[in-house]
């Protein structure tokens, strides 16, 4: 067995890197994202006002601190944050490799920056449109749809064979790596034309993290110098965030263990908050002091009567439904909301 087994520790002796150090860089970047959502939604419960629009737009702020955070790296180390994290680099696939200070340069260096940050931030928002669609399935509602829109809806149907291709791909990627039939663990590396190795003890010496000190700028000319002032700026803050991720990288992973069995509900907790008094701007609304029954969103008489667990406050189903759809938060209360908040309410009557 031991014979058998020796190609899994065989790298070692090369710059090769076994499929557990790349296995485990890859699952680092992995449990980053969901243990920095789940601190957001903390903020948004505690205080929606202040902190709603950062659960809002969670996704974008987040792409755009992991393309700092990644072009930092690629730029100064030749490798992604989590992957320098476990002293490994990129190189070039074929060709002379370049001494891991320098980075990477060229195509090289956007291809990667580009599988790096953003296919994943497009499949996070693929996935989803894809968890809004299956909820608006089972809600059984029917929003007028054009052509266009059944085009989109065609493409989700697909959306999950296409990404149980990737998969498919991904891991026999990884077992051919395994057992040395490819230089590359995944496809994201195939298609940049990059390979990953490890540091030598050349790189680690030369490698410098620090930005370049801006006295070094003087006799530039103004473009030159906004140039090295943006770059020491960017590169400060991928610093910062780098040196925090590193120091609670234990952290995040004990906090992606320990949400994990939410499956997706992020908002499952909020269905513990107290319910709120009514704020003080409904009771200068004329149709809601008159008729004790008058949704909140069209001041009619409510049809089909649907509350959410996280305010208290009762609605149209219709009504609240697209709302939730557009903005996911109370419309009353700004609590962050999710279709799966409500709940419908059925009378004896009916």
């Amino acid at each position: 067995m031991a014979e058998r087994g020796a190609h899994l520790t065989a790298a070692a002796a090369d710059d090769r890197p076994s499929i557990f150090e790349v296995l485990a860089q890859d699952s680092l970047m992995g449990a980053v994202r969901p243990a920095l959502r789940h601190a957001v939604k903390v903020l948004a419960e505690s205080n929606p006002s202040r902190y709603g629009f950062l659960w809002r737009r969670f996704d974008e702020i987040y792409g755009v601190l992991d393309v700092l955070l990644q072009h930092h790296f690629l730029s100064r180390t030749s490798a992604s944050f989590s992957e320098n994290f476990y002293s490994l680099k990129r190189v070039a696939a074929s060709g002379r490799e370049r001494p891991a200070h320098l980075g990477l340069r060229g195509k090289h260096h956007w291809c990667s920056l580009i599988l790096l940050a953003l296919v994943p931030y497009l499949r996070a928002k693929l996935e989803q449109v894809l968890a809004k669609q299956r909820d608006e399935d089972d809600f059984s509602i029917r929003l007028p749809q054009t052509p266009l829109q059944r085009m989109y809806r065609a493409f989700l149907a697909a959306y999950p064979y296409v990404s149980m291709g990737w998969d498919s791909w991904v891991f026999c990627q990884q077992l051919l790596y395994v057992f040395g039939r490819a230089k590359t663990h995944s496809p994201f590396l195939w298609l940049a034309g990059v390979r990953l190795a490890h540091l030598t003890g050349h790189d680690i010496t030369n490698m410098d993290l620090k930005p370049a000190s801006p006295s070094r700028a003087i006799g530039l000319s103004v473009g030159e110098r906004l140039r090295r002032l943006t770059s020491t700026v960017v590169g400060g803050v991928a610093l910062s965030l780098s040196t925090s991720l590193s120091l609670g990288v234990f952290f995040l992973q004990f906090l992606e263990w320990w949400y994990s069995s939410e499956n997706q509900n992020t908002i499952k907790t909020l269905t513990s908050l107290p319910t709120p008094p009514p704020p003080i701007h409904l009771q200068n609304q004329e149709p809601l002091t008159r008729h004790s029954k008058a949704c909140p969103l069209c001041c009619k008489i409510r049809t089909n009567d649907t509350v959410l667990s996280t305010s208290g406050f009762v609605f149209c189903y219709r009504c609240i439904y697209v709302y939730i759809k557009a903005n996911q938060r109370c419309p009353m209360t700004g609590y962050p909301t999710e279709l799966q908040h409500l709940i419908k309410i059925y009378s004896p009557e009916s």
